[in-house]
């Protein structure tokens, strides 16, 4: 009987269905609650007095560079995927109901730093644990349903503000409130990589030195262009709900460019999923850059609520798309080193997204005016994913032409 039962759980728990939705909220929690759940509520703690405009750049700056850290650690810890996993969803949990617990700018920033640490370790398990097993499965075709869960996630956290965010009740509470959301959705998770099909996070039986000259020609340009993706999108993603208040004050209004960004998110990994059945994924990556930059450029040429919600659509419609398919194609080529060349590639854009901030401040220096400031950055950073969507667009005819002869 008990073999039967252990056959029949390990069968339901190898699944592509549980697979996909347990990889699904794992990157809603890790990343909708862990990476950006400031971005909703950081508004609100700035009508409490909380926060200012420079500590909040302070917190947002500490999440930034745990990513960065996180990330770059991710590849040399001796832990497989599934633990790492388990690792980074309960922390994320534990540090995100502590920001409600304390009331210190520099609490809040070394939580917001760990929050940002265990985004990254959750990001890397639970990319290579999904889609090595739906590989596996045959079924690669539920990553977009997987990286969905980014989406649901920021979607997730921005209705939960606008809903929760009442008269009188004070931002502290809801970032204990988001963390108990955030533990009952990790369950399934949790329980699914616990007896699910296991896999190593790290496989250290493949010498990574050996092989590192094999692949890192072919993932380079990737490396490059991702990190650029970092710093081209972080500036809109983070101030979209900010300059939607500056232009009306009505949070039933400005509130919803959040939950928009994040369900243009979530849609846009489903459905290109189909895509990638007639395009490369280079060319995904490659008109996804473009449309970006569109709406990276839009807000600091046009500034109305229409062109956030349309920045907030092309932004948020792209941003987990260029994730999805540069992951795979990373790791499609460096199959034998696929947690190194993840690490690698969250670490790249890690640093872009943490140059994006630094840039746009160092601009204000030049400019008393920190509108035009964020304009200027905004107007590099679509320059810069433009060119790298030429980049790509050169690297494929490449590629292509190689194959042909």
């Amino acid at each position: 009987m008990f073999s039967i039962r252990s056959a029949l759980t390990e069968r339901a728990s190898a699944s592509p269905v549980a697979i996909s939705a347990a990889g699904m909220i794992s990157l809603a929690v890790a990343m909708g609650v862990g990476r950006f759940a400031f971005t909703p509520l950081f508004p609100l703690m700035v009508r409490d007095g909380l926060l200012t405009s420079d500590t909040g750049a302070l917190l947002a700056a500490s999440n930034y560079l745990g990513y960065l850290v996180g990330a770059t650690v991710a590849a040399r810890l001796r832990m497989g995927a599934t633990s790492l996993l388990r690792l980074g969803l309960i922390g994320i949990v534990l540090v995100t109901a502590a920001v409600g617990w304390t009331s210190s700018v520099l609490a809040w920033s070394l939580l917001r730093f760990l929050a940002g640490v265990l985004s990254a370790w959750s990001l890397v398990a639970t990319t290579a644990w999904t889609l090595a097993w739906l590989a596996r499965l045959g079924r690669a075709n539920l990553a977009g349903t997987v990286f969905a869960g980014v989406g649901v996630g920021i979607a997730g956290a921005g209705v939960f503000c606008l809903i929760a965010a009442r008269p009188g009740v004070p931002a502290e509470r809801l970032w204990v409130e988001l963390a108990v959301l955030a533990c009952a959705a990790a369950l399934l998770p949790l329980i699914v990589s616990r007896i699910g099909p296991q896999t190593s996070g790290n496989d250290h039986s493949v010498d990574i030195h050996t092989t590192e000259d094999a692949w890192r020609s072919r993932t380079t340009g990737l490396l490059v262009c991702y990190s650029i993706f970092g710093f081209g999108y972080i500036l809109p993603a983070t101030y979209l709900p900010a300059l939607a208040r500056q232009l009306v004050n009505d949070p039933r209004v400005f509130g919803w460019a959040w939950p928009v960004f994040g369900i243009a998110a979530a849609l846009s990994t489903v459905i290109t999923s189909w895509g990638l059945q007639r395009f490369s994924r280079v060319q995904v990556w490659t008109a996804s850059s473009v449309l970006m930059a569109a709406g990276v450029l839009l807000p600091a040429l046009w500034g109305s609520i229409i062109s956030i919600v349309v920045a907030a659509l092309l932004v948020g419609g792209t941003f987990m798309v260029i994730t999805m398919v540069a992951m795979q194609e990373a790791r499609a080529r460096a199959e034998d080193n696929a947690t190194v060349i993840l690490a690698q590639m969250t670490a790249g854009f890690a640093f872009g997204q943490l140059a994006g901030p630094v840039v746009s401040a160092a601009l204000g220096r030049i400019t008393a005016d920190a509108s035009f400031a964020l304009s200027y950055a905004m107007l590099l950073a679509a320059a810069s994913l433009i060119a790298s969507a030429m980049y790509l667009s050169y690297e494929n005819r490449e590629r292509n032409r190689i194959k042909e002869h």
